[in-house]
């Protein structure tokens, strides 16, 4: 992984940059259903399991994009990283808490797959917030909400408002009609990410979907 610092003063979002992080910081979330209606099906016959494959998809599109692998690093410079790493939560169902852990991302889905599946299973009964040890800096955040099918979602950061990557959250899927429906909320910074390109990760998370035969086998 690594991290390119941007010359601001000659970045074409430069102005943009500034009025949301400095002047009217703002963060706005977006929710939107995916329909996984042959990604489910697709998975079953290949005896594959749905939330790693919906990390891998997360992964995917913001692996894409430069807007959703914007962050500052350790001294505070604006920059992207290269490559991004997913980190996401498991749930403990004897003491309803959950841990978040992290998983190299590949672009083969059949290796990310084993990978995370083998995390999962190494840290279920783990106890702490962060149980993986040295999780990377270039680690983005998917949690997942799998008891509700919710139509909106909002987090609230309280810090100096300054967390520049996305934040994904998941919920239960809704059957009806013949479809699987699945709602998926993403939080953005408004300094690096506009509405243009939450249309993209929504977009693209669908044809992911919709094309999901093309990567499962790889």
């Amino acid at each position: 992984m690594i991290f390119h610092p941007i010359d601001i003063d000659s970045w074409s979002r430069k102005p943009y940059f500034e009025h949301y992080l400095n002047r009217v910081r703002c963060t706005y979330s977006m929710t939107a259903p995916i329909d996984i209606t042959l990604l489910r099906k697709e998975l079953k016959s290949r005896g594959m399991k749905l939330y790693p494959a919906l990390i891998h998809m997360i992964a995917t599109v913001v692996n894409r994009h430069r807007e959703f692998r914007m962050g500052m690093d350790a001294e505070g410079r604006l920059g992207c990283w290269d490559r991004m790493t997913p980190a996401y939560t498991i749930f403990h169902e004897e003491e309803k808490t959950f841990s978040s852990i992290w998983t190299p991302f590949s672009e083969s889905f059949g290796t990310f797959h084993a990978r995370c599946l083998e995390d999962i299973e190494s840290y279920r009964n783990a106890e702490g917030l962060f149980p993986k040890p040295d999780e990377p800096p270039n680690a983005f955040p998917i949690s997942s909400i799998p008891w509700v099918s919710f139509t909106g979602f909002n987090l609230n950061i309280y810090n100096e408002g300054a967390y520049l990557l996305p934040i994904f959250t998941m919920g239960r899927y809704d059957e009806q009609d013949g479809r699987t429906r699945l709602p998926i909320s993403a939080q953005f910074h408004h300094a690096v990410c506009d509405g243009y390109h939450a249309g993209v990760f929504f977009n693209e998370m669908q044809g992911l979907a919709d094309d999901c035969e093309s990567w499962l086998a790889g």
